[in-house]
């Protein structure tokens, strides 16, 4: 790999550690993701915690979080013993389902405390802006999906 590919990879890497941990994972899950994002090839996870330089311990807590939310997979070898991860084939369609889902809980849940409030009650319009802004960005990341899932 050259210096300035190398480079890039080792800054995508910290990046989607950071961009993840923005999302309220933790900072090592997202290095695991844009490692795994960038080379493109299943990976031991022996092989992770080498190149992310942190604990097999650590590579499985995070490993399990990317499992569950669908943003990788865990494939076996034949007469290997390691489990390899690499990314999902819809990874980035659950990243956003995930965002829809949380989208839309939030705007139910501030209608609510709205909806208990006066109609006449200043705090009740701006509550109901709020949960309005959150459904109206549940429905734009909606059309998102739909246009990506149309282009494959």
């Amino acid at each position: 790999m050259t210096p300035p590919i190398s480079r890039t990879r080792d800054e995508f890497i910290a990046y989607m550690g950071q961009a993840l941990e923005a999302q309220g994972l933790p900072p090592i899950a997202g290095r695991m993701l844009g490692l795994l994002i960038f080379d493109g090839a299943p990976r031991s996870f022996s092989d992770l915690a080498t190149e992310l330089e942190v604990s097999r311990g650590s590579i499985s807590a995070n490993a399990r979080q990317l499992l569950a939310r669908g943003a990788i997979v865990k494939q076996n070898r034949p007469g290997d013993r390691q489990d390899y991860f690499c990314v999902a084939e819809q990874s980035l369609d659950q990243i956003l389902i995930d965002l829809i889902a949380r989208m839309t809980a939030t705007s139910e849940a501030v209608r609510g405390f709205a909806e208990a409030l006066p109609s006449d009650e200043g705090a009740r319009r701006r509550l109901c802006g709020l949960a309005d802004f959150y459904a109206a960005m549940a429905g734009g990341v909606t059309q998102a999906l739909q246009r990506l899932g149309m282009r494959r």
